[in-house]
């Protein structure tokens, strides 16, 4: 029955749309995280901690964190697997062009698969820099989260990917959470205008909130 799903067109639509929303709600999660560098290195440090000790002392150490990184990593390959699919699927029933033109799409409709690509090398690099260290600028200090973020946008690169990441991440939530309401029977004629809104203001939100993190560092707010 699972391979059965699994190889339907609704099938995957279903798997993206709620892999997607569990990574919808890890960001939200992570941008309030991200928010408190503003109160002090001590207090994001803190925090950076705290996310190791989650559970204790039933969890071991870090178990809770490793916990969330599989069910992460679980949902990108789920939703990049699924997404590339589709596209795949998509391509295949109507390999010439249209003979007349479609109507003009969103601009997030037509970056999506872009997007996710964008965003898809863009964890790469960001966990290459934040989590190991291997690409990280001023020297990675292990357990000093905070210093190393002031360091990676103290680097006119680190914000422009960084920046340039968020901005195409707005752009994917925003659409993303609306087709993701109509996959899974949330949407209708009279909640199509409310669903709409909420989609507009999580992008906003998650846009104005992850960006907030480099724009504190090169106003000095963060330093």
């Amino acid at each position: 029955m699972a391979r059965t799903i699994w190889d339907s067109t609704v099938g995957k639509k279903t798997v993206m749309a709620v892999s997607g929303l569990i990574m919808l709600l890890y960001l939200v999660a992570h941008m309030i995280g991200n928010l408190k560098i503003y109160f002090g290195a001590g207090e994001f440090n803190h925090y950076a901690h705290w996310l190791r000790t989650v559970g204790e002392p039933f969890m071991h150490y870090e178990w809770t964190l490793w916990l969330i990184r599989i069910v992460l990593v679980a949902a990108v390959i789920a939703h990049a697997t699924s997404a590339y699919q589709l596209s795949r699927r998509d391509i295949k029933a109507r390999p010439s062009k249209y003979v007349h033109r479609r109507p003009r799409a969103s601009y997030a409709t037509r970056t999506m698969r872009w997007g996710g690509v964008i965003l898809g090398l863009f964890i790469v690099w960001h966990l290459l820099d934040l989590t190991t260290g291997t690409v990280h600028s001023g020297g990675f200090q292990e357990g000093h989260p905070y210093q190393n973020v002031v360091d990676t946008f103290s680097t006119w690169y680190g914000n422009v990917v960084y920046i340039v990441a968020m901005l195409a991440l707005g752009l994917h939530v925003r659409h993303g959470f609306w087709s993701a309401a109509q996959t899974l029977g949330v949407g209708s004629r009279a909640r199509d205008r409310a669903l709409k809104a909420v989609a507009d203001v999580l992008a906003l939100l998650l846009t104005a909130g992850f960006i907030a993190v480099p724009v504190g560092v090169m106003t000095g707010v963060v330093s």
